[in-house]
């Protein structure tokens, strides 16, 4: 389950990446978009700008943008930014912490289990999402809230 500011970044970085490569996109806009309130998404573009995935600027012609193409951009990277990942330190089979000294065999298949959980956000870019006719065309405010 993601935070609302992780799922907000989401859809955020979507509208960004529909619009890769076509200027910048104001972040009223960009709320709009989303359906997010404008504060709250101003604070989690900044937050994306801090951590080097949009760049924002100022002026009657600024706006965001993305600096990771929407390609190589994973939806762990954004997610991350604002949910921590889980790790589970206790045992499957028991009550207490695993013990890698002495394994009980579940370890091995639990910690694929996760790994598998996770696979699909860290398999799985922006453009994917878009699909290849997606990426790079501007974004409308009814199509970005879909």
């Amino acid at each position: 389950m993601l935070s609302n500011t992780a799922e907000y970044a989401m859809r955020a970085v979507l509208v960004l990446a529909r619009a890769h490569g076509s200027g910048p996109v104001r972040a009223d806009e960009v709320a709009d978009a989303t359906g997010a309130p404008r504060n709250y998404m101003a604070k989690t573009l900044h937050m994306l700008a801090r951590a080097g995935v949009v760049a924002g600027t100022r002026g009657p012609h600024g706006g965001f943008t993305l600096l990771v193409h929407p390609a190589q951009l994973t939806l762990a990277r954004v997610i991350d930014l604002f949910d921590e990942p889980h790790v589970h330190h206790r045992c499957l089979l028991g009550t207490g912490p695993c013990d890698p000294a002495r394994p009980c065999g579940a370890p091995h298949r639990g910690s694929g289990i996760l790994h598998a959980r996770r696979a699909p956000l860290t398999d799985t870019t922006f453009a994917d999402l878009l699909g290849a006719a997606g990426a790079g065309r501007p974004a409308t405010p009814g199509e970005a809230a879909a």
